[in-house]
C-alpha cells in the first residue's frame, strides 16, 4: 500500500490560553478528497498554515510526500499547489494576461485546465479581471491553481465569493479533475452544502475538538437529525453522541450520529 501523501500526527496547537485542537492525527491517501469543515474560528487555516510550515505546532508533526513539512525540499514543494483565503489577484490583467504571466513560474503549467474552467464562466480571454463579480474572480483563482497540474492542492476556504450556482459548477468540475489525473485534494471549508459530491473523507470540527473524522460516505449513512416536541421549561439531556442540542419555542433540534445497525426514522 502506498505511504500516504498528508500524514499529520498528534497535533495539539493553541493560541495562548485558547486550544485549538489537541491531538488531531489523519491521513489522505494518494488520489483521495479530504474536506476539513467547521464553522469560522475552529482551526481551519491554522492546519493549512501548520501544513505549509508557516506555523509551528505546539505538538505534533505533519509529513507531505514523506517529507517534514518543517525541513522539506524546494522540489517536494514545487509539488503542491496552494490556494490561501483571500484569492489575491491582479486585477488590472486580463484572463489570458494572468494566464500568460502564472505560468512563467511552474514548468508542469497546462492551460488547458485554465481555460476550461473560464470557458465554463463564459468569460472571454480578453476580459480584465477588474470588470469580473466576486464569484468570477474566485474562479479565475482557482483555475491558476488547478493550472499548476500539481500532485497535491491545498485549498483554504476554496468557496469564499462563490453563489451557491458558482460553488457547485467549481465542486463538480474540481472533482472530474482530481479524479481524472489521481490529484491529491486537502481543502477546508464552512460551507458544507454540495461536498457530500466532492470528498471521500471529512473532518468536522468545532471549538477545541474534533467532533468527526470518518469517510463522507460513513458519515451521510449514519449522522440523523431530531426534531422534537418539548414541554416547556423542560431540560434537555447532556449526551456526547448528541451534538449541541438547542430548545426554541418549544421544539428541540439536535444531531447524533446513528449506530448503522439501528435503523432511525427521523428527520435529516
Amino acid at each position: 500500500m502506498p505511504d500516504p501523501v498528508i500524514e499529520c500526527r498528534n497535533l495539539t496547537h493553541r493560541y495562548g490560553e485558547r486550544l485549538i485542537y489537541e491531538n488531531l492525527s489523519f491521513e489522505v491517501p494518494h488520489g483521495r478528497i479530504l474536506g476539513l469543515l467547521g464553522k469560522n474560528g475552529t482551526g481551519k487555516t491554522t492546519t493549512i498554515n501548520i501544513l505549509n510550515g508557516y506555523l509551528e505546532p505546539v505538538a505534533g508533526e505533519c509529513l507531505i510526500f514523506g517529507e517534514n513539512i518543517r525541513t522539506m525540499r524546494p522540489q517536494t514543494r514545487a509539488r503542491i499547489a496552494l490556494l490561501l483565503e483571500g484569492h489575491v489577484q491582479y486585477a488590472f490583467m486580463t484572463i489570458r494576461e494572468i494566464e500568460r504571466f502564472y505560468s512563467q513560474y511552474y514548468p508542469r503549467w497546462d492551460a488547458r485546465a485554465y481555460y476550461g474552467l473560464m470557458e465554463l464562466l463564459a468569460v472571454a480571454p480578453g476580459q480584465r479581471i477588474a470588470r469580473m463579480s466576486c464569484g468570477q474572480r474566485s474562479q479565475v483563482a482557482l483555475g491558476l491553481i488547478l493550472a499548476q497540474n500539481a500532485d497535491l492542492m491545498i485549498l483554504d476556504d476554496f468557496s469564499m465569493g462563490l453563489d451557491p450556482g458558482y460553488r457547485r459548477l467549481f465542486v463538480e468540475y474540481l472533482r472530474d479533475y482530481a479524479r481524472s489525473r489521481g490529484t491529491t485534494v486537502f481543502l477546508t471549508s464552512h460551507i458544507i452544502q454540495d461536498m457530500e459530491k466532492l470528498i471521500d473523507d471529512c473532518i468536522v470540527m468545532d471549538y477545541g475538538r474534533i467532533l468527526v473524522q470518518m469517510p463522507a460516505g460513513d458519515l451521510l449513512g449514519r449522522f440523523r437529525r431530531y426534531e422534537l416536541a418539548i414541554a416547556e421549561g423542560t431540560a434537555l439531556p447532556e449526551a456526547p453522541e448528541f451534538h449541541r442540542p438547542t430548545a426554541i419555542g418549544g421544539r428541540a433540534d439536535s444531531g447524533r450520529r446513528a449506530s448503522p445497525a439501528i435503523p432511525c426514522e427521523a428527520k435529516r
